[in-house]
């Protein structure tokens, strides 16, 4: 699989942070029932790893990936959870080689025009842009695309429903990464029918 790829699947990719074991497989087919199938569940929490295998075994159809991957270890402790893609939260090189030799898709985090040539260089086209808000937003993203026609992003960070079409109507941006699609009280109180219904709204995002 191509990262690229994962943008034909919808609009938005949920960007998950799960404490509860227990949360996985049922916030995994909440959000799928939403249509949202490329989830990110980040490497964040103790049970990350566990919930990962979790939701890869029982919700075959979610396109699962990790996030947070920081290491070569992560990324060899994903693949071995199932998961087909990785997110990284910055890049090196070190990273980029170790996921191609493991044959596992990369969405590589940048936020500077140094860390975009980095991830050219070795091959990376498709990029995460992070922490979008942060890193300047629509405006960077606009200036980034002078001088990098070849290259386009999925901004994430501070990004919301509200603002979500916004970056989606710049030539440049593919999809976007939300976190407000697993509000961390609807998972406390686990309503999962309020997470299906935020996925059916990020589904129908469009630019």
């Amino acid at each position: 699989m191509n990262t690229l790829e994962l943008a034909g699947h919808g609009p938005v990719i949920p960007v998950i942070v799960i404490n509860q074991l227990e949360d996985a497989v049922p916030m995994a087919r909440a959000l799928v029932e939403g249509g949202v199938k490329v989830l990110e569940v980040t490497l964040r929490t103790p049970v990350a790893l566990q919930c990962m295998e979790a939701i890869a075994r029982e919700v075959p159809e979610a396109i699962l990936g990790a996030g947070t991957v920081r290491s070569v270890a992560d990324a060899k402790a994903a693949l071995d959870a199932g998961c087909r893609f990785a997110v990284s939260p910055g890049y090196t090189s070190e990273i980029g080689r170790a996921c191609r030799e493991i044959g596992l898709p990369l969405l590589p985090g940048t936020a500077t025009g140094s860390e975009v040539m980095q991830a050219n260089a070795d091959g990376y086209f498709f990029l995460k842009f992070f922490p979008a808000m942060q890193a300047g937003g629509i405006p960077m993203l606009k200036a980034l695309a002078g001088p990098f026609t070849d290259v386009v992003f999925c901004p994430t960070g501070g990004i919301t429903l509200e603002t979500a079409p916004q970056f989606l109507a710049l030539p440049n941006v593919k999809v976007c990464g939300g976190s407000w699609l697993t509000p961390a009280d609807a998972v406390k109180a686990k309503d999962w029918g309020r997470i299906t219904a935020l996925a059916k709204e990020a589904s129908a995002l469009r630019a």
